[in-house]
């Protein structure tokens, strides 16, 4: 174990709900004086194809031959990871040797905290289940650097929800003493942080972020995503949709709680099209971009009524026009994307799993009962060494 008085540098990898790709940070950790400084050093992006992107989306619903098709993906998103790790190392002009570990979250592709299975064993309750794509023994393989994986099992098996992880992060970089401060971290899923002024953390999944307006602009205009929410600024409003979308339970319950595209997926959202299928496609687009923005205002309101700064972070701090919807709903409250405090939109989760690999490293705690509703802290991840 490094000395935790030295600089230490881990590489944080995140490919998140969106699909899109996978995100690398360089991060260097300082922890002289008693006191730990985070600082990312470099940033790397690597895009999936739209032959990955593909088969990683079928694999968030049960089909043929999935063991072998996701064995096989796992692999594939281990190689593109060690590429990432090749093209940190080159831009910080540095060696695998002089990292400690990498953080590799892998692909989600199930997450059900609440699948039970057969029932209790011997007294013990049953758990559910999270699975995320990955081989991080080929990575440390490839990179020759130790791996850090399976982040979300030890959580779940102390009852917990395995989901949100990044909520101790948020707390590390973004708490202000005296005030309550919220995060909203906004991928194909969104989740929220709430730093409360006294020292507490809350966290928990709001519901969709960018998944349903990335696969309808997929769907109808062949763009990846709606650059800027450009083409929903078209459209108007469905109100009777939206109020449609907005009666999913999911909103309505009460964290902990988290969830995926096994419930925000296309076929969740053509069952509510069903009686609409007069709108225009920007219409819908309209009407999800405000789905988004009201179901993430709502939980603010609910869960951090006090707080005045909401900083939003991931691919969603990038669609203005959710932005403006964010503020619109939230109009006592500054809504800032996280680059007000130093760190790129993009970087966050990424810079969290590497703070996350240090944690393990360093055999500290990093999940939180407050959030997972775990029987209490555990240290989260498995390491393979290189």
């Amino acid at each position: 174990m490094p000395a935790v008085g030295n600089p230490q540098r881990y590489i944080g990898l995140m490919s998140g709900t969106s699909l899109d790709g996978i995100d690398g940070v360089l991060l260097r950790i300082d922890t002289d004086d008693h006191r730990r400084r985070l600082h990312v050093e470099q940033h790397a992006f690597c895009p999936f194809d739209d032959l990955f992107r593909h088969q990683l989306m079928a694999l968030n619903t049960p089909g043929d031959n999935e063991l072998h098709k996701a064995a096989l993906a796992g692999n594939r998103l281990a190689r593109l990871y060690s590429r990432v790790c090749e093209q940190l190392l080159n831009q910080a002009k540095c060696s695998a040797s002089d990292i400690v570990a990498i953080g590799a979250h892998g692909q989600t592709v199930r997450h059900r905290p609440l699948e039970f299975d057969a029932g209790p064993d011997n007294g013990h309750p049953a758990v559910g289940y999270t699975l995320q794509l990955n081989n991080p023994a080929l990575l440390a393989e490839l990179s020759g650097i130790d791996v850090v994986a399976d982040f979300r099992t030890r959580d779940l098996a102390a009852g917990g929800q395995g989901a949100p992880l990044v909520p101790a992060f948020h707390q590390e970089i973004f708490a202000a003493s005296g005030r309550t401060v919220a995060v909203l971290n906004i991928g194909g899923i969104s989740n929220i942080s709430v730093l409360k002024a006294h020292g507490g953390v809350t966290g928990f999944d709001c519901g969709p972020g960018n998944a349903l307006m990335d696969f309808w602009c997929q769907q109808h205009t062949g763009q990846a995503f709606d650059r800027d929410g450009a083409w929903a600024a078209t459209g108007k409003v469905n109100h009777a949709l939206l109020d449609s979308l907005m009666r999913e339970p999911f909103l309505q319950a009460d964290p902990p709680k988290s969830t995926g595209r096994d419930l925000f997926n296309p076929t969740w959202l053509a069952g509510h099209l069903t009686l609409h299928l007069q709108s225009s496609p920007a219409d819908v687009q309209a009407s999800l971009c405000e789905y988004t923005a009201r179901a993430c205002a709502n939980d603010l309101q609910r869960h951090a009524a006090d707080a005045q700064q909401l900083m939003v972070c991931g691919g969603g701090a990038l669609n203005l026009f959710l932005m403006q919807r964010l503020a619109a709903w939230l109009p006592k409250v500054s809504v800032q994307t996280s680059d007000a405090h130093g760190l790129p939109p993009l970087q966050v989760e990424a810079a969290a799993f590497a703070w996350l690999a240090f944690k393990a490293v360093h055999r500290e705690t990093a999940s939180l009962k407050s959030v997972t509703g775990a029987q209490g802290a555990r240290v989260l991840g498995a390491i393979y060494p290189r």
